[in-house]
């Protein structure tokens, strides 16, 4: 198995696809325990428990899309340099990346934990729903130091072109979770408890993985030398990192927002529901994430060699690939979509029950409808960030953030529930306009 991928010769759409195609089943494995965790809950727990784990849903996004857009911003230097066959910027980018993503993760584990009970009160979490969200939240909070070093690990190696090893990892990690979740819920009776810690576990694991692959990989075998905190590289990865996490936190911002107006309705079917069809997002996107980690990759190989032609091609192919896998997974979730939410929720009472699945499907489907558009997002977004500008994605994410307040107030003031399923897909229109306009404008820069 080779251990890199030299992305600056070859057919885009061929090394495209050929690069994403280990990163969807990664997806696909990581989604399957995500749902699995939300089902074993929904289920095992009760419908409660599953309305407490989606009050705090955006929250603990949050530190996930922390974590992901800064170690991606790290990362994208790396794929630079691995373009422009400078091996030695290569190792450093890299160690000063591990410095910086320790500091990330203990100062964000610490304003994390501190800072939840006020971020509970402010998402209005009903007080019947407090407690299990709060020792959810505080569980999976403590493992963020776990999910800095897979997501640091993991964009390191697709930065050089392995997109095999993630895959593996994810595999490792999807079976353990489900393992743990099904002794930890159904076995040890820990609950909701033993879910998070389960998911914690589980990416350790998955990061530990990708670090030993690290460690036996040639151009990623750093010295003690270079695990030193050079300022300049630093100050130069902040600027890529710093935009990037922004860019996630005014997302989940966005997120928060809309599920505080969701918890102010106080119905655990409406929660239940809305909280089943938020889980089954990930599977919505996941050819989406995966032809955006490859074209980030991609563009930035290009970029660092200089070839502006290939990162057009390459773009057009990945919309080309992006469409078709987008209209794929549309009709399998119209057809399927009402039996899969289902899974998720308890029939304990089979009136709420119903009303949550209905609330689940109709949420569901509209999300589906507008798939294309959110695959198009992806695309303009990690092509503007391979070419190392992350500041156009943070100000497409405060527009989306604008139309998430806007509908959520509206909301808020008629009192119409369903109304608010439009605040994240709005949110897309919005964004893929602007990421569209700022690619063509970032293109038409280069060429000058």
């Amino acid at each position: 198995m080779a251990r890199t991928l030299n992305m600056t010769t070859g057919s885009p759409m061929k090394l495209l696809f050929s690069f994403a195609l280990p990163l969807m089943f990664g997806n696909i494995f990581q989604q399957l325990y995500t749902i699995v965790d939300t089902a074993i809950v929904g289920q095992g727990v009760g419908l409660t428990a599953l309305a407490a784990l989606g009050t705090v849903d955006w929250l603990n996004w949050m530190m996930l899309g922390i974590a992901q857009g800064f170690t991606q911003g790290f990362c994208i230097r790396m794929s630079q340099n691995f373009g422009a066959q400078d091996p030695e910027g290569l190792k450093q980018t890299l160690g000063t990346s591990i410095l910086l993503t320790a500091i990330l993760a203990i100062a964000g584990t610490v304003i994390a934990q501190l800072g939840l009970p006020s971020f509970l009160r402010w998402m209005q979490v009903p007080d019947y729903l407090r407690p299990s969200a709060t020792l959810y939240s505080r569980i999976i909070m403590g493992g963020f130091a776990a999910v800095c070093f897979y997501n640091l690990c993991s964009s390191t190696l697709r930065a050089v072109g392995d997109s095999k090893t993630p895959l593996v990892a994810m595999v490792v990690a999807a079976i353990t979770n489900i393992a743990l979740d099904i002794l930890a819920v159904f076995v040890l009776k820990w609950g909701i408890a033993g879910a998070a810690a389960a998911t914690v576990f589980s990416q350790l694991l998955s990061g530990t993985i990708c670090a030993i692959k690290i460690a036996a990989t040639p151009e990623l075998r750093f010295e003690k030398r270079h695990l030193t905190l050079d300022l300049q590289m630093a100050k130069d990865l902040m600027g890529i990192g710093i935009p990037a996490g922004a860019k996630n936190i005014i997302i989940a911002v966005g997120g928060m927002i809309v599920q505080t107006v969701v918890n102010s309705f106080d119905s655990v079917s409406f929660i239940a529901g809305f909280t089943a069809t938020n889980k089954l997002y990930g599977l919505l996107e996941i050819a989406a994430l995966s032809y955006g980690y490859a074209v980030t990759t991609y563009v930035g190989q290009n970029y660092g060699a200089g070839l502006l032609p290939r990162i057009r091609s390459g773009v057009r192919a990945a919309n080309t690939l992006a469409m078709i896998s987008s209209v794929v997974i549309c009709a399998v979730m119209l057809l399927f979509g009402r039996h899969i939410t289902m899974l998720f929720i308890s029939r304990e009472d089979m009136a709420l029950a119903l009303e949550a699945g209905e609330t689940a499907f109709r949420y569901l489907r509209l999300m589906s409808l507008s798939l294309p558009i959110l695959y198009l997002l992806y695309v303009f977004m990690s092509a503007l960030q391979g070419m190392g500008n992350t500041v156009t994605p943070m100000f497409s994410a405060a527009f989306e953030l604008a139309i998430r307040l806007t509908v959520s107030l509206i909301v808020a003031r008629v009192g119409l529930p369903s109304g608010i399923f439009w605040a994240e897909v709005g949110a897309w229109y919005g964004g893929a306009a602007t990421q569209a306009l700022g690619y063509f404008l970032q293109i038409r820069k280069l060429k000058k």
